[in-house]
């Protein structure tokens, strides 16, 4: 007797079937089919920011336990972090001289635990540390990072310097995720703390970019102007954006094989 199928294995099968042309207009369905939800539920859409450095947070802690539990550090990019922990460093210097509030405790406890998670890999568990897998080159991204925040900042009354280092954090932590998302693509199989992990950066990332684009919607485009004139209001958000979509191939196959029962996530080829 065939076993009974369940109608999120029915939908898994049919959507991995189809053409990667319809595969992106259902992905960006269900993306608007979700803020539409998010605008109607969330009254105050600047809880949405705040939900999404607590879900990173909750991440972080995630990482905590797998590296105090099972003292390794096995899957995991040192170089993400690396990243990690020098975006949230100069926002954090931004949100000190320009605009300190609820996020900038927020960032700081991020940043705290970020440092405490690279010295646990860079001496503690180093023994464990996949180097040979964690080959992405972190220059590919800070060096184009920084050019673009030189060519495309605010053009707000702040310090030149201010309104660039913003700028370079906001599209540094777009791609920050790119070397843990190579080291997947290297190992193939993801152990369960770190696949919780990069879920929680995709649903923060969801959340951030839900934020952004809800507001420029509520405030009918008026939140555009204030961000500055010129090319950056649309990198904000194209940046919100792009770093939604770097992780959302991967979510998919996350909740797919936690609907399925599966402990490890095993990636197909080329998924990342």
């Amino acid at each position: 007797m065939r076993p009974q199928r369940t109608p999120i294995h029915t939908i898994t099968t049919w959507v991995k079937k189809q053409p990667p042309k319809v595969k992106a207009f259902l992905a960006v369905v269900s993306g608007m089919a979700a803020l539409v939800l998010l605008r109607f539920i969330v009254h105050d859409h600047d809880n949405l920011f705040v939900a999404a450095e607590a879900v990173h947070s909750i991440g972080i802690s995630v990482l905590i336990y797998k590296l105090m539990k099972e003292k390794t550090c096995a899957g995991l990019s040192l170089k993400s972090q690396e990243l990690t922990a020098i975006f949230l460093a100069v926002r954090l210097y931004c949100s000190f001289v320009m605009e300190y509030d609820i996020h900038t405790l927020l960032d700081f406890a991020t940043f705290v635990t970020t440092l405490w998670v690279i010295y646990m890999i860079r001496f503690k568990l180093k023994a464990s540390y996949m180097e040979e897998k964690d080959n992405f080159a972190i220059y590919y991204v800070v060096i184009p990072c920084a050019v673009l925040a030189l060519l495309i900042h605010p053009s707000t009354s702040h310090h030149l310097l201010n309104r660039i280092s913003w700028a370079f954090c906001v599209y540094l932590e777009a791609v920050s995720v790119l070397p843990q998302l190579r080291v997947m693509q290297n190992t193939k199989i993801v152990e369960p703390f770190t696949a919780h992990y990069v879920f929680a950066l995709g649903v923060a990332r969801f959340l951030s970019c839900a934020h952004w684009v809800l507001q420029v919607l509520d405030t009918r485009g008026h939140l555009l102007v204030a961000l500055g004139y010129g090319l950056w209001p649309s990198m904000v958000l194209i940046s919100e954006i792009v770093q939604t979509f770097i992780l959302a191939d991967f979510c998919y196959y996350y909740v797919k094989s936690v609907f399925g029962g599966q402990l490890v996530l095993r990636l197909p080829s080329g998924v990342v």
